[in-house]
């Protein structure tokens, strides 16, 4: 039994004693009973609490498999890296050989044939050919440089990656802290409930002695009704969060958390599977963003390269069946630009914006992780203070409630009284079990700040 309870039954047995007392000799004794009784039995439909979900979180390690399985954000950004891998796959074939083969057959429908001095010869109504051709760069150094820009690109979709590891790895650990806190705060509620039905009836019993009136049986009514409207909201909050948890490992079902489920477990699990950077600069995002600016900055080489001229070597063996041998050339083609009606200087100007906008990008990225960082760190200071703020603040919610509970039953205290001291107690309980829950969150958010995810 909690100590509300105790207090409340002490209450009971105070109020029953001194109206006992009251009838007897008709004085009110001047301080409570020492008589020990047990709480009034209560039940509603309301104490039941809210069924254990299907499935439940077990470990850090469990949620990292069903992040690996099953998160769409993670697939599409490792899509992202297929991808840029099949652009350099592109990007090299542009400096290799290529080689074409071709064939064709035709039927003449009208032959007139051909003169020949005061002969007409007839042509052959069939008539089919085939080559093969080959052709290689011979200097081409567009080419040659879109495969290192190309290279760049993956190494920037992949530290694309390990960001998006870490920002799954955050949602998970808070939203298991979610439930965690949204468990908790249900179990409160229903403890609530059950005292204040207990005070309500205990209420109802004074009235019908003649020591309380109908204001404290309103008030005791009014105080058990908040705290369903409490338990109601607090129940939906929980199976909110269940399905938040579930969303993030990628289950279109509510999860639960598992009573063997260590929360200091969550902390040390994520320092073991994302490793802190050594600077805010080391994080996966701002490391992306340099890439990208490394490949806008090639863009420009590669606008200038444009105007240069290239020079590739072919050669075609073909076969035709009018022909009575097979004919083989080798050809080289000089290409050089001209003119194009401008569209290289516009490209040379798009890549120089594309630069300034990757620049910018590095600047509030490397500004937003260092942020991060000293925000997190702050965080754990913060929470721990406030933890012990609500703390000491629940301890004295307690004490006055208890304390307003014996004044009620000595009648020196009114419902009201009694019914404010209660609502502030619940209240206190329940923010230190946030506060409690929030210097996890915290110490998980400081290691996860910069760190490089790897699961």
């Amino acid at each position: 039994m909690s100590k509300i309870s105790l207090a409340v039954a002490g209450f009971g047995v105070a109020t029953l004693s001194f109206l006992a007392n009251a009838h007897a000799d008709g004085a009110a004794p001047t301080s409570p009973p020492t008589t020990t009784a047990t709480m009034p039995t209560v039940d509603d439909p309301m104490l039941t609490p809210v069924p254990r979900a299907k499935t439940e979180l077990g470990s850090w390690e469990e949620a990292l498999r069903n992040l690996k399985a099953r998160s769409a954000d993670l697939r599409v950004a490792e899509a992202d890296v297929h991808r840029a891998e099949a652009q350099a796959r592109t990007a090299l074939a542009g400096a290799l050989t290529q080689i074409n083969g071709q064939a064709g057959y035709s039927y003449a429908i009208i032959n007139p044939g051909t003169n020949v001095g005061s002969f007409k010869v007839s042509n052959p109504a069939t008539n089919w050919n085939a080559s093969i051709s080959a052709s290689q760069p011979l200097f081409a150094p567009r080419a040659w440089y879109a495969i290192g820009t190309a290279d760049r690109n993956v190494e920037a979709s992949t530290l694309s990656v390990a960001d998006t590891k870490r920002q799954l790895a955050i949602a998970v650990a808070n939203a298991a802290i979610s439930v965690y806190t949204a468990e908790r705060v249900a179990e409160l509620n229903r403890n609530s409930l059950r005292d204040a039905l207990s005070r309500l009836q205990l209420t109802k019993k004074r009235r019908e002695l003649g020591a309380a009136n109908g204001l404290d049986v309103v008030r005791a009514e009014q105080d058990a009704q908040a705290t369903r409207g409490n338990l109601v909201t607090g129940d939906e909050s929980l199976r909110q969060a269940r399905e938040a948890l579930g969303l993030a490992l990628g289950l279109a079902e509510g999860v639960g958390v598992s009573k063997n489920l260590d929360l200091n477990g969550l902390a040390s699990g994520a320092n073991t599977s994302c490793k802190p950077g050594a600077s805010p600069g080391d994080r996966p995002d701002v490391l992306a963003t340099k890439k990208r600016l490394e490949v806008a900055e090639r863009g420009k080489n590669d606008a200038k390269l444009q105007f240069v001229p290239t020079v590739s070597l072919g050669s075609t063996i073909s076969v035709n069946r009018n022909l009575p041998d097979p004919s083989w050339n080798v050809s080289a083609l000089l290409s050089v630009p001209i003119w194009d009606g401008g569209a290289r200087y516009g490209t040379l100007r798009d890549v120089d914006a594309q630069i300034d906008q990757a620049t910018v990008r590095i600047e509030a990225a490397e500004r937003r992780a260092t942020l991060d960082v000293l925000q997190a760190k702050r965080a754990i200071t913060v929470a721990e203070q406030a933890r012990e703020v609500a703390s000491q603040a629940q301890v004295f919610a307690e004490q006055v409630d208890t304390l307003t509970q014996l004044s009620f039953a000595e009648g020196k205290g009114t419902s009201l009284e009694l019914v404010t001291a209660a609502t502030a107690h619940r209240q206190a309980e329940i923010t230190l079990v946030l506060r409690e829950f929030d210097v996890v969150k915290a110490r998980i958010a400081a290691v996860l700040a910069s760190a490089n995810c790897d699961y």
